[in-house]
């Protein structure tokens, strides 16, 4: 009974420092975004160069955390997310209006687990859903972001 009880002991250790490691390296869902502060919102239109990816209307917004850094033009300090919600765009002759859901790319700072990326992590939930999209690929969305070194990164700026 004993090698049992001290494999399973060993197996459950094993399970939390994998899922410890997982965390720290993922980018968290950022529940209850839309009570943030909003930042700003824009629609991308055709003639954009990332169009084909972003195409649509953004709502961009910031925690509780962040936002004295983004106020300042500081650097953010670690638990700082930012949220651009991707819609797509509903038009007519009349009227503009958001569509569904494209997708929820998020920004969190963690210098220890994003180094690489100067302390930023990246995500992109799909649609309506949690299913993650950038997949611990930072470097992808880091290399449009480094060109805003002057900001700590991020394109946002704030406006009174």
């Amino acid at each position: 009974m004993k090698p049992f009880r001290i494999l399973l002991i060993a197996a459950v250790v094993a399970m939390g420092m994998n899922c410890a490691e997982k965390l720290a390296t993922e980018v968290p869902y950022p529940e209850g975004y839309r009570h943030w502060t909003h930042v700003k919102s824009l629609e991308l239109k055709d003639k954009h160069p990332l169009f084909k990816d972003f195409g649509g209307i953004h709502h961009v917004y910031v925690n509780d955390t962040g936002i004295a850094a983004l106020k300042s033009g500081q650097v953010f300090p670690d638990g700082s997310t930012i949220v651009f919600d991707l819609l797509d765009v509903k038009s007519n002759d009349a009227a503009t209006a958001e569509g569904s859901r494209k997708v929820l790319a998020v920004m969190y700072k963690n210098t220890s687990s994003f180094a690489s990326t100067k302390g930023w992590g990246f995500e992109g939930f799909k649609g309506d859903t949690r299913e993650r999209v950038v997949n611990g690929k930072h470097a992808s969305c880091f290399g449009c972001h480094a060109t805003e070194g002057k900001s700590d990164y991020v394109y946002s700026k704030y406006r009174e």
